[in-house]
């Protein structure tokens, strides 16, 4: 059965009986045997073959959250054995969105490494809603993210502090109209926006210019809608974009208006075709937040990571 288990789960994963095959060293007549067995055993189809790539059936999308519920008991159990090394192995799988894998975990990633060298960590890009799905089966043990997660499922470390701005490109009129109240890159990377003296702008002023918006579901999205929305404007969106450093590019290229995190703008490259304005709203500030699943078992490699996260950094 277990045998049967992962076989299918490999196709589910592949989307493909050949490509499964493959990373299973095994013939794809024999890969399709095994799984015609598996759905006479349970007496119903798990892949609809018809489409390309193939498809779970509603029978198939059960077996495989049963089959992701029992790697997930297995995985624990190996990272209990694991344990026993005294960290010499052992495992970390952190998910993140591109921004958050490129920007804020590289030098986190260097802490834990340098003290305990010979554990292996995966890293895992997605979107935040397919990112907590895997978060909340068991199969990767951190998510960095600055999303609010349900607090009776997660518990939380906090990483840092996002705030949001606008970054305008400085051809629009809208602009030149607010100059007064507008920072440089440079300003932001060198922390003026955060003064108390640094006035904050109407974003109601740019309501006639184009946005570029992240896809719905994503934080910066929703708080972006909420701002306007508390302005009393709909933001006319040009583009929908799934990557903030997309939407920031775009902008720098006069594209449009977009809502970026001060911890994107410092890290990257000044740019001066853009102007940023703070945001004086609530929604502006937020939290960046390495979640993990409550009540699940922490593996000592899971809980080293933890532990380097609240030893100060040295280089500061």
């Amino acid at each position: 059965m277990f045998q049967a288990m992962r076989y299918v789960y490999a196709v589910y994963q592949q989307r493909s009986f050949s490509r499964a095959a493959r990373i299973l060293f095994i013939s794809q007549p024999s890969l399709s045997a095994a799984v015609k067995k598996e759905e006479e055993r349970i007496g119903a189809p798990i892949f609809d073959r018809s489409t390309s790539p193939v498809q779970l059936t509603p029978v198939g999308r059960e077996y495989i959250r049963c089959t992701e519920r029992i790697l997930e008991v297995e995985t624990e159990f190996e990272n209990y054995i694991s344990d026993l090394e005294n960290l010499k192995c052992g495992n970390i799988s952190i998910g993140g969105t591109n921004f958050f894998i490129s920007y804020v975990l590289p030098p986190l990633l260097s802490r834990f490494s340098s003290c305990y060298p010979a554990i292996r960590v995966q890293l895992v890009e997605g979107s935040t809603g397919a990112l907590e799905e895997k978060l909340n089966a068991g199969t990767i043990d951190f998510l960095l993210d600055n999303s609010t997660l349900d607090p009776e499922i997660y518990d939380k470390k906090i990483i840092g502090e996002d705030h949001l701005l606008i970054a305008v490109p400085r051809s629009f009129a809208s602009a030149q109209a607010c100059r007064s109240s507008a920072l440089t890159a440079g300003q932001i990377k060198s922390g003026c926006h955060l003064k108390s003296n640094i006035p904050s702008v109407s974003i109601k002023a740019f309501q006639e210019d184009p946005f570029l918006l992240l896809r719905e579901w994503n934080d910066t999205r929703e708080r972006a809608m909420h701002i306007c929305k508390v302005n009393q404007f709909i933001p006319r969106i040009r583009l929908e974009l799934d990557q903030q450093i997309t939407a920031y590019n775009l902008a720098c290229h006069g594209m449009g208006i977009a809502f970026v995190g001060d911890s994107l703008i410092q890290n990257l490259p000044e740019s001066e075709s853009v102007f940023f304005y703070k945001i004086g709203n609530q929604d502006s500030s937020r939290q960046i937040q390495l979640y993990y699943k409550r009540n699940r078992y922490l593996s000592k490699a899971c809980s080293a990571f933890l532990t380097v996260l609240d030893q100060p950094d040295p280089i500061k």
